[in-house]
């Protein structure tokens, strides 16, 4: 899969492409439809597949803190994306000039200039360019104008629901694991880099992986029974708290911090990916450092009782 932001040389697919358009945000089980399909259209036009998304996303451009919280950040949503049937992903930075662009504009400059695209396969929600003027119908009429066509992917029903990162994000905010895996496909998951933390679990007696989440929000919080990969071939168990750390610091900052079971290795600078099972607590402030103490024990057990209940 190849990854594109320059657009130095147009149009950037010669013999034309297949492309669908959107944020993406988790990779789930509706966005996986979408790119399934834009792969079966790509083989029947012998063409490449592009998928085309915003960084930031456009509801984080103009809301700010505000907005939403990501289910992905974009090296996660690229991992994901890596292992689907897609061979160019093109990112835009989404910016003023963007968020400015008339929809005609978008499809006349970026679309045919610079990709040449020849067909186009979109959600059945999506909209563009200024003030989200830009829909199925306009697309449609823009390819009788320029030689593409345009087919819709209706939305991902499961269980009578429709699946979007929105559903998700809701659920996640209620703390329904159950219902966040069935939508994604898989177990909600963070990935991200080993950091250097404070020491201080360390010195309490249980040592931990501290991952910076890097987004403005997160749909989570608390402490979770996790899994761990990325070391090696083994599935890590262990606890996991995400949050603020209100005990220690009350920074504004939002960590992600795991402690692995029977596990000893130095891994800063690891990258590896977080699978969050099963919620235990909420984030709690605790008036001495000896009832933290007390309480990490406390949630180990209730991890190590729910991976024994779950075999």
């Amino acid at each position: 899969m190849r990854l594109i932001r320059d657009f130095s040389q147009c149009p950037l697919f010669p013999h034309g492409c297949v492309l669908t358009i959107g944020n993406f945000d988790g990779v789930h089980l509706g966005h996986r439809a979408v790119i399934d399909k834009l792969a079966h259209c790509g083989r029947e036009l012998a063409l490449p597949t592009v998928l085309m998304l915003f960084e930031p996303q456009p509801l984080e451009y103009f809301l700010g803190e505000n907005a939403p919280s990501r289910l992905m950040r974009l090296r996660e949503k690229i991992l994901a994306l890596h292992t689907l049937p897609i061979d160019n992903v093109v990112i835009l930075r989404f910016n003023r000039q963007l968020a400015n662009c008339e929809p005609e504009q978008f499809v006349s400059e970026i679309l045919v200039e610079k990709l040449n695209v020849k067909h186009i396969v979109i959600g059945d929600d999506f909209h563009f360019g200024k003030a989200r003027r830009g829909h199925f119908n306009l697309l449609r009429e823009q390819g009788k104008l320029h030689g593409f066509s345009v087919e819709k992917s209706e939305s991902y029903q499961l269980t009578n629901l429709r699946v979007s990162s929105t559903l998700i994000r809701d659920a996640l905010n209620a703390d329904d694991l159950a219902q966040a895996r069935e939508l994604l496909g898989q177990d909600y998951a963070v990935c991200g880099r080993v950091a250097h933390g404070h020491q201080l679990g360390r010195t309490l007696g249980f040592p931990t992986a501290n991952i910076k989440m890097l987004r403005q929000n997160t749909p989570i919080k608390g402490v979770f029974a996790v899994t761990m990969t990325g070391i090696d071939h083994r599935i890590l168990q262990g606890v996991a708290n995400v949050g603020t750390r209100p005990t220690v610091d009350g920074s504004s900052k939002v960590i992600l911090e795991t402690h692995l079971f029977n596990f000893n290795q130095t891994i800063y600078g690891r990258y590896v990916s977080v699978h969050f099972k099963h919620k235990i607590r909420d984030e709690m402030r605790f008036s001495s450092l000896e009832q933290l103490k007390a309480q990490i024990q406390h949630d180990i057990a209730s991890a190590k009782a729910f991976f024994a209940q779950s075999r």
